[in-house]
Formats: structure tokens, sequence, C-alpha cells
């Protein structure tokens, strides 16, 4: 395995082993408790294809190293900030580091920057989401994809919710973890309170049939902060609780409930399409 630089951008590195402690940031991306452990303390995530890795740079996060097959380098030649090492291997030796065939090629590890609090992230914001507790990356990353797609201007997560930067979450959501801008609430106990001191309706998203359907809650809404449960679940009793509100998507009898990427992407439509 060779690493090799594009001109007058990355200094070349030279790696004789797969096992090169240099490629640590990259080595078994699908164990996930590895991975957490390992990029919490670290403070890195990693982006994967060469769209969702520009959308990243220009989100502003800093760029550690790149991973990729040669025949992507020249794609992403002019992304490859100054200094920043640039290794190249053969699809083989990128699946015998990274524990999976990386399909979309290039492979970037990005630094974490501090999450701004809550009150400035909704700070200005019309219509938002909160997410309790969803704990699979895979709806974390649709969640936020839908969200970009109709214009929802931010994301608060509880404490326990997944983590918006693992690997399979940027991936799912093409990048859109960066353009909507997200915090994680310090407590879960008194959070949906401290959204309603900033001026939110808080709505709990539930298919309780007894329920307010979602269309009329959301024309009446001055400010809607519309609230997501966990994937089995739903949400907790107290979240519900504190709700100001509790409504439903209405849809066919036959089907009991919506996955809750599902749910949340029609969600965001009916909040924005009342414009």
């Amino acid at each position: 395995m060779k690493a090799v630089t594009p001109p007058h951008t990355s200094p070349v590195v030279g790696i004789d082993t797969l096992d090169d402690p240099r490629l640590r940031d990259y080595a078994n991306l699908r164990d996930v408790s590895l991975r957490k452990s390992l990029e919490a303390a670290e403070g890195i995530f990693i982006a994967e294809g060469e769209k969702v890795i520009r959308r990243a740079i220009e989100a502003g996060y800093p760029v550690r190293s790149f991973l990729m097959s040669e025949r992507w380098v020249d794609g992403l030649r002019d992304a490859i900030p100054p200094g920043v090492p640039c290794y190249v291997a053969p699809p083989a030796d990128l699946a015998r580091v990274t524990g999976f065939q990386v399909h979309r090629g290039a492979l970037a590890s990005m630094a974490r920057v501090p999450l701004p609090p809550v009150g400035e992230v909704v700070s200005g914001a019309s219509r938002i989401l909160v997410l309790e507790d969803i704990v699979d990356h895979t709806n974390v990353g649709a969640i936020f994809r839908g969200a970009a797609a109709f214009g929802i201007e931010a994301i608060v997560l509880a404490p326990r919710c997944a983590d918006p930067l693992y690997r399979r979450s940027v991936k799912v959501s093409m990048g859109a973890v960066f353009s909507v801008p997200y915090a994680r609430m310090s407590t879960w106990y008194d959070g949906l309170g401290a959204l309603r001191q900033l001026g939110f309706d808080v709505i709990a998203l539930t298919p309780a049939a007894d329920a307010e359907p979602l269309p009329r809650v959301v024309r009446r809404s001055r400010r809607p902060a519309l609230v997501l449960g966990t994937e089995g679940d739903g949400l907790s009793a107290r979240w519900e609780g504190q709700a100001d509100v509790r409504a439903r998507i209405p849809i066919s009898p036959a089907v009991d409930s919506l996955n809750v990427a599902a749910a949340a992407a029609v969600a965001c439509y009916l909040l924005t399409s009342q414009d």
C-alpha cells in the first residue's frame, strides 16, 4: 500500500503496512462500539463519498486526512487542503482497513467542532424538530435529510439521541447533517419546558387515535417544535404529557403507524406546506 499526494496540496506519505497508526481513524468502521469510543475520544468523524466530503468541508469542518482509491484522487484534488495527507490504496486494501467495501471510493477523517447551545441554534427559527432518544443512526440521518428537504430550520436532540455525525448517519443524510443546525440538550427532564420558554408550541407526534390531525394543529401553531419519539415505544410519557398538544398524521386504518423517519418526512412537509 502506498500513499500518494496530489501536487501542491498535500505531503507525500509512505504507508508500508495496513496496520500503520496513521490509518487509525479509518480502522473497523463497522464496529459501532469501537467507533463511538474512538470518535468521542479523538473528536473526529468520518465522511464518505465525494459529495458528502465536499459538503463537510464547505460547512467548515477541518480535514485531518483522506483515504481513497486512486481513481478518486483527480475528482477530489481541488478539495484537498494544503498539508492534509491523502492515503491511496486499492479497493481491497481499503476494505481490509475499514471492514467493508468502500463503494463510494473516498473517505475523509474530519475534526468535530463544539456544538452550540440549544438557545443559540433555535434563535430565529420558526419551526424545529426535537428528537427524543432515537438511537438508530440510519433513522437520524434520514430525518436530517427530510428536514433539509422541507426547510426545517433547526433540530434539537435529547441527551441520549444517536450521533448525527456517526458515519452511517452522515451517509444516509447525504450531508444534510452539515446543513441543518442542531444542538443537544444538556438535560432531558425539563428539555421541552425550556423550548416552550423560548416561544415554541410543543407538538408531540403520536399515532394515537385520540390525537388531533397534524395539519389542523399546524394551521394554528405560531412556532411549532415537533417532537418525535423512539423507534419502538415512541415518546416517553413525560415528554408526551409536557407537550402543548398531541398530533397524529392521518393514515389508512390498515396501517397502525409509520417508521419514525417516514413520519418525520411527512410531518416536515406538513409543517412547511402552510406557507
